[in-house]
C-alpha cells in the first residue's frame, strides 16, 4: 500500500509532498520522489492519496484510563477494547492502560486481565498510578487504599506477568520511595514521580535512582516556588527526566503548557490522563472505585469536587497545544508521538522510517483526524 499526502512529519521535521509505501504492518519505503504510477490488475499495489493533510506517525498515549464509556478498572477484556477503539479512532495507535490506587489485590487481578492485551500487542504496557502515592497529592485516588511501597508488593505487581506493567507511578518520599524507584528499574519498568509533595533535592535524587518520567507536571506535587522548586523545577532542568502535560485548558494554564514546550521541547510529552467519559456523553461514571460527575466535558469527583481526569483525547490534546497554547505544530506532534515512544523504550514506532510499525494518523489543515492507519490496515 502507498499513501501519498501533501505533507509529511519525518525525522526531517514537516516536509513535502511525499509518500510511504506499507508492506503488511510495517513502513518499508519513505519517499520525496514522484510516486509510482498506479498499477492495474488483481495484484496492482493499493494507493491511497490523502491529499492536502498531514501524515504524522501515530499518536502515542502514555497515560490513559479509559475511554467509550468504559474503563480500564472495569477489569474486563471486552472494556479495554472499548477503551482502545475509541481512542484509536482519533488517531491513537499506541496505548498504555493507567490503573488508579486499589488494593494490591485488586491491582494484581486487573494487571492479570490486561496481560493477553499487552502480549498482543494491543495494549503498549500497563501503568500503575498508585497505590504510592502522597496522601497530600492525592487527586482523584481513594485515601483508603493509598500504602507505602515495599519490596514484596511491587515484586507481586510487577514479575507475575512479565513485560506487562511497563510504568510505575510512586511519591518517592514515601517510606521504601527511592528504593521503590530502584526496584522498578531492576524489572525493567520506567519509573515515574508524581502525586507527591517531594522537594527539589529528594526528586533528583530518585531521578539519581532511575526515575525518568515526571507524572502530568504541575499537576498533584508541591507547587514551583523560586525557594522549593520540588518536581517541577527538577524535571523541567534534568535533562534525564520527560515531563507528562495534560493539554485541555483546565489542569493546566496555556501559558504553562507553552512554557514547558520552549524549556524541554523533546522531553515534552502530551498526555490525556483520560477517563470513561472521553469520546463519551456527560454523565456519571467512575474512576477506579470513586464516583465521577462529568459536566461540559469536565470530569470532578462527586465527593469533594476535585479534578478527575480528563476527557481529552490526544487529538484533541494536540489542537490545544498548538491553536491555544501556541506551541510549534512540530513539537506538538513529536509530544504525541516520538517523545513518548522513546521513553517507553517503543523502538518500533514513533517515527515514520522504514522498519517501523505501520501507524498513521492523517491531520487536515485544522489538525483534525482525517484517516487512522493502526498496523498497516486502515480504520478510517
Amino acid at each position: 500500500m502507498i499513501l501519498t499526502a501533501q505533507r509529511l512529519l519525518t525525522t526531517r521535521g514537516i516536509t513535502g509532498p511525499g509518500w510511504v509505501r506499507v508492506q503488511g504492518d510495517t513502513i518499508v519505503e519513505v519517499s520525496y520522489a514522484e510516486p509510482p504510477a498506479p498499477g492495474a490488475g488483481p495484484d496492482a499495489e493499493e494507493r491511497l492519496d490523502l491529499g492536502d493533510v498531514l501524515l504524522s506517525p501515530g499518536f502515542v498515549d502514555a497515560h490513559s484510563h479509559g475511554g467509550g464509556g468504559a474503563a480500564y478498572t472495569d477489569g474486563t477484556v471486552e472494556a479495554a477494547r472499548q477503551v482502545i477503539a475509541t481512542h484509536r479512532a482519533r488517531g491513537t495507535t499506541t496505548m498504555m492502560a493507567s490503573l488508579v490506587t486499589d488494593t494490591v489485590d485488586e491491582l494484581a487481578r486487573l494487571v492479570g486481565v490486561l496481560a493477553p492485551l499487552v502480549a498482543d500487542g494491543e495494549l503498549a504496557g500497563v501503568h500503575l498510578e498508585g497505590p504510592w502515592l502522597s496522601r497530600c497529592h492525592k487527586g482523584a485516588h481513594d485515601p483508603d487504599k493509598l500504602v507505602p511501597p515495599t519490596r514484596a508488593d511491587l515484586g507481586r505487581l510487577l514479575g507475575t506477568h512479565p513485560g506487562t506493567v511497563r510504568m510505575v507511578t510512586l511519591a518517592p518520599e514515601l517510606e521504601g520511595g527511592i528504593e521503590a524507584v530502584r526496584t522498578a528499574v531492576e524489572h525493567g519498568v520506567v519509573a515515574a514521580i508524581g502525586h507527591s509533595d517531594a522537594t527539589y533535592d529528594l526528586a533528583l535524587e530518585a531521578v539519581d535512582a532511575g526515575a525518568t518520567v515526571a507524572t502530568h507536571l504541575f499537576n498533584a506535587m508541591r507547587p514551583l516556588h523560586h525557594r522549593e522548586p520540588g518536581i517541577i523545577g527538577a524535571s523541567l532542568t534534568d535533562p534525564r527526566v520527560t515531563v507528562e502535560v495534560l493539554c485541555d485548558g483546565i489542569h493546566v494554564h496555556p501559558a504553562m503548557v507553552r512554557h514547558a514546550a520552549d524549556t524541554c521541547p523533546e522531553r515534552l510529552v502530551l498526555v490525556t490522563d483520560a477517563m470513561a467519559a472521553a469520546g463519551a456523553p456527560d454523565g456519571h461514571y467512575l474512576l477506579g472505585p470513586l464516583g465521577v460527575e462529568v459536566t461540559d466535558g469536565v470530569a470532578r469527583l462527586v465527593t469533594n469536587g476535585a479534578i478527575a481526569g480528563s476527557t481529552l483525547t490526544l487529538d484533541r490534546a494536540v489542537r490545544f497545544a498548538v491553536q491555544v497554547a501556541g506551541v510549534p505544530l512540530e513539537v506538538a506532534l513529536a509530544a504525541a508521538t516520538t517523545n513518548p515512544a522513546r521513553v517507553l523504550g517503543l523502538d518500533d514506532r514513533g517515527t515514520l522510517e522504514p522498519g517501523r510499525r505501520a501507524d498513521l494518523v492523517a491531520l487536515d489543515g485544522d489538525l483534525q483526524v482525517a484517516a487512522v492507519v493502526h498496523a498497516g490496515i486502515r480504520l478510517s
